[in-house]
């Protein structure tokens, strides 16, 4: 039953759900993410499947992360099974596995290959990256951090941060808190 290999990540209804819930059109978005509208249209209708690239552009036009587009794709399980074969990475591009499926209150994702060093991200709730090859270098609060095999690093929620792999074949695995759970209350400092 939690075995979910069969049935396809569906992000499509996600996208859409997220999109009404601001209001905005198919054109708005398609200005803001530089995708077509008719591209777009294919993704919520589930014709098209997004490239992660193509997803984190939709993610930031519509104001959230491709994590939590790809955790609100399925319904919520109470036990479920992620197959490490189930999702083909495109080619040429960096591999980014979610971990977890459904609208959960934890989130984790496998990163895989390269990733796009000038991205930053803040996210509300707190996270914990740990390297599980190669090796990372991650910037956060004005100060890097290299990270190795086996090293983790914790960030909590509100911390504007930047990583890149400094080592070929590298396998960054993220957990975090759902963007959606009100988890992180007012931190003195």
């Amino acid at each position: 039953m939690g075995d979910h290999k069969e049935q396809p990540l569906r992000v499509g209804a996600a996208v859409r759900r997220r999109r009404r819930a601001l209001e905005l059109t198919l054109a708005v978005v398609a200005e803001r993410s530089g995708l077509s509208v008719p591209f777009l249209s294919q993704i919520e209708n589930e014709r098209a499947r997004p490239s992660r690239s193509s997803l984190e552009k939709v993610a930031d036009a519509l104001r959230t992360t491709a994590v939590e587009l790809l955790a609100a794709a399925d319904p919520a399980c109470s036990v479920d099974v992620v197959r490490a074969d189930a999702q083909e990475p495109a080619p040429d591009e960096p591999r980014v596995r979610s971990l977890v499926r459904g609208h959960q209150q934890l989130h984790a994702m496998e990163f895989a290959g390269d990733h796009d060093a000038g991205r930053e991200f803040q996210h509300r709730n707190d996270e914990l990256m740990y390297v599980a090859d190669g090796a990372v270098e991650i910037e956060a609060e004005g100060r890097a951090h290299r990270l190795g095999r086996g090293d983790t690093l914790y960030l909590t929620g509100g911390v504007r941060h930047r990583w890149r792999a400094t080592e070929p074949d590298t396998r960054v695995i993220v957990v975090a808190v759902a963007e959606h759970i009100e988890a992180v209350q007012h931190r003195r400092r």
